[in-house]
């Protein structure tokens, strides 16, 4: 688990670690209780049990993943975070696949000081 995450331009690089060691409580430690996430595929999911889902799957799927800060802009206790990634995961088939993409992350600071991810959105403005 984290401490406290005192800027929020750490929070892609703390999921990326986080998930690249399978650990998928200290990736759902990074999100707030009523987070919610668009999934590559389209789907908006909202919840801890269902970002549970989500992440185990793609620890299950033994994805690796690579995340490129490229702004981080911050107002009214709100950031928005903008980032370039790269997921080399098992496909369907078994095959290793490595689709990219960029993020347009929403985080919020809580009472204590800490910032947690409110929506992630992997498809960016797409």
């Amino acid at each position: 688990m984290f401490s406290v995450v005192t800027d929020p331009a750490k929070l892609p690089i703390l999921f990326q670690d986080a998930l690249n060691a399978g650990d998928v409580d200290s990736v759902l430690a990074l999100f707030a209780p009523d987070a919610g996430m668009r999934t590559v595929t389209g789907e908006h999911i909202a919840g801890a049990e269902a970002l549970r889902a989500e992440i185990g799957g793609t620890v299950a799927a033994h994805g690796r993943l690579t995340n490129v800060r490229r702004h981080t802009l911050i107002g009214a206790e709100t950031a928005l975070l903008v980032t370039d990634w790269t997921m080399e995961i098992d496909g369907p088939g078994g095959e290793r696949i490595a689709p990219t993409g960029t993020t347009a992350n929403i985080a919020r600071r809580d009472a204590d000081g800490g910032w947690r991810f409110t929506l992630l959105n992997p498809l960016g403005t797409a």
